[in-house]
């Protein structure tokens, strides 16, 4: 079980330094889509803070995954967004 947990929290870091990482390249080039993934990243490792929680507790919800579909929404809005601009 403590392995698990070990995991889980590679995972957050995971995660977060991926956020970290969009976050650093929309700061250079200020385009849009870096933000989107840099907030969806960080979505995902809060999501994945709560499905630990309550797997732990026991207690389950369907509607921690809604996290999960917001960040994936936005992963794929960047991109549709990105080609859909005019390259002027």
């Amino acid at each position: 079980m403590i392995f698990n947990d070990y995991l889980v929290g590679a995972i957050i870091f995971g995660f977060w330094l991926a956020a970290l990482f969009f976050l650093r390249f929309y700061r250079s080039t200020g385009d849009r889509l870096f933000a989107l993934f840099s907030i969806a990243f960080f979505l995902l490792g809060c999501e994945r803070i709560v499905v630990a929680f309550m797997y732990n507790s026991g207690e389950f919800h369907f509607g921690v995954y809604l996290i999960r579909l917001l960040a994936f929404f936005m992963i794929i809005y960047g991109i549709i967004e990105k080609n859909r601009s005019n390259p002027s």
